[in-house]
């Protein structure tokens, strides 16, 4: 009896999973603690792959879109402004495998390149940002542009140093927007062997191994939401007057 009951008990430790490794709600625990480096690291590359992609995007596409809304505004020149927004929404249709496996071609680098996925995230950054940009300063009152004028504000003066403050609320949105976008377009990328979080879902999904691509997903969500509150961050540096007003 003495005997059965020490085997039983040599039986139940040898079986029990110590804490810190036990499955939770079908979540191995102890793969997370082993390989939370790797997640980090890949996290670390997705950054480095969206940050570059969303400020380009920016530079990009608030001018192209003032000049858009300065274009429409004449009728003679209205429709070159439509056909710029017609181009970039052509480019934000391009699926965007195709795009990684296409640019590499047309810029003469490595398909494996990082500049292959930034160079295609700022397009499709440009591409969803330019609208919103020509939209914003459509927003801006004509008088506020005359009085500009008036005080001897040149074209690009008075673009710096009043439309773009004016525009810059409607502005952030849209970058906001544009910052989620490339988080998640840029998963796309470890289908052609670049290193994102998207190596956990490829991963995962081939070991058939849910914890691995829970992983990725969550990585995704928290590098957006990171990333979304600097923007609000800056936004409130830049234009301290929407705190103040309590926007």
């Amino acid at each position: 009896m003495t005997a059965a009951l020490a085997h039983a008990t040599a039986a139940t430790h040898a079986t029990t999973t110590h804490p810190l490794t036990r499955d939770v709600a079908g979540v191995d625990v102890g793969w997370l603690r082993t390989n939370a480096g790797s997640v980090v690291e890949l996290a670390w590359d997705h950054v480095l792959l969206c940050v570059p992609a969303v400020v380009l995007s920016f530079l990009v596409a608030v001018p192209l879109g003032w000049g858009v809304h300065r274009l429409g505004r004449r009728r003679r020149t209205a429709v070159v402004g439509t056909g710029v927004l017609a181009v970039t929404g052509l480019v934000y249709a391009v699926p965007s495998l195709a795009l990684f496996v296409i640019l590499p071609y047309i810029m003469g680098v490595s398909i494996l390149s990082p500049l292959n996925v930034v160079v295609a995230l700022l397009l499709y950054g440009v591409a969803l940002l330019v609208r919103v940009a020509a939209e914003a300063f459509a927003t801006v009152d004509a008088d506020l542009r005359d009085a500009a004028v008036a005080v001897g504000h040149s074209g690009w003066g008075r673009f710096v140093a009043v439309e773009l403050p004016l525009a810059g609320p409607a502005l952030l949105t849209g970058v906001r927007v544009v910052s989620a976008s490339t988080v998640s377009l840029a998963s796309v990328g470890s289908l052609i062997g670049v290193s994102t979080l998207g190596d956990l879902f490829t991963r995962g999904f081939q070991r058939g191994f849910p914890t691995q691509v829970l992983a990725g997903v969550v990585g995704v969500v928290a590098v957006a939401v990171v990333l979304d509150l600097v923007l609000v961050g800056v936004g409130r540096v830049l234009m301290p007057w929407r705190s103040r007003a309590g926007v």
